[in-house]
């Protein structure tokens, strides 16, 4: 039995209880993989970061969901980064971190704002694609889909089908069909459905977004870093400003599952999305050795 200390962090937020929860465990390194499935699974966070050492970086990430692990997730990069420098473990500055998608910059501001820089982006528009198919996944109204946001898988890391809806209610409205959804995210090579609409609460916010994450084993994932920065690339990929892209964007999600936060994103000179992080538990968890066999973890 040995004994790891474990962190819920709030990203995409300064309020506690809002954002998106992030598992963070900042000393992973004797952790096999079958225990942070497991530790993942205790913490119950859409995505757990396990901290590692690297060799190609300054340090490792390894991201978990509470099912399976996945190659990369922003909030829980904003939300490990944001911790190891409130720690004094990394100064305010430029960093390097290693996924599985390659080395990754990160910049941490003197007030704690972290910046991730994402994959360079790619994007596929699927213009003749079945929009009654994807309606009946999403549980909203063929006619909902807006014409100038064509369907597209985003991709900076971890690929998105993004789908624009009219309205902020339509949005709302919206309710998914896990096993739909799982299906058309695997015929189009999608890890979520990215479904975003430019009505939104704030004025200064460019989309109201929501991310369904079924392939994941993660229904609806509040406020999703990742899925944000390619919504920025593939909005100025199909020039939605008319070529004239703004400097930052900012992207609302969570409200609809009671987890209000706020993405910022920018996309000159490749993509980068950003946030603030607030720590709402942190603990130690007794994990069982491998050895030991059913996984079980005890709080």
């Amino acid at each position: 039995m040995q004994t790891t200390r474990a962190l819920l962090c709030d990203a995409f937020t300064d309020r506690p209880l809002d954002g998106n929860a992030a598992g963070v465990v900042p000393d992973a390194d004797g952790l096999s993989e079958a225990q942070r499935q497991a530790v993942a699974r205790e913490l119950g966070a859409s995505e757990t970061a396990f901290v590692t050492a690297s060799d190609e970086a300054e340090r490792r990430l390894r991201y978990h969901t509470p099912t399976t692990e996945v190659d990369l997730c922003g909030h829980a990069t904003i939300a490990a980064h944001a911790h190891l420098h409130d720690a004094g473990v990394v100064d305010a500055g430029d960093h390097t971190v290693e996924t599985n998608v390659g080395v990754l910059d990160v910049e941490i501001e003197e007030s704690g704002t972290v910046w991730m820089h994402q994959r360079d982006p790619t994007v596929r528009r699927y213009d003749d694609f079945d929009a009654e198919r994807v309606a009946d996944a999403l549980g909203v109204e063929a006619m909902s889909f807006v014409d100038d946001l064509p369907f597209a898988v985003a991709d900076t890391g971890l690929p998105f089908l993004v789908v624009g809806l009219d309205y902020l209610s339509t949005l709302g409205d919206a309710d998914p069909d896990d096993a739909a959804l799982r299906d058309l995210c695997a015929d189009v090579g999608a890890e979520g459905v990215y479904a975003v609409t430019l009505d939104t609460l704030e004025r200064e916010s460019t989309l109201h977004a929501r991310a369904f994450c079924a392939p994941l084993g993660v229904h609806e994932d509040p406020v999703t870093g990742t899925a944000a920065g390619a919504a920025g690339a593939y909005l100025d990929g199909i020039g939605a400003f008319g070529g004239d892209t703004p400097e930052e964007m900012l992207v609302e999600q969570g409200h609809y599952v009671d987890r209000p936060g706020r993405v910022r994103v920018r996309v000159d000179g490749g993509v980068r999305v950003g946030g603030q992080t607030v720590t709402a538990l942190d603990g130690d968890l007794h994990v069982p050795s491998d050895e030991e066999g059913d996984d079980i973890i005890e709080a």
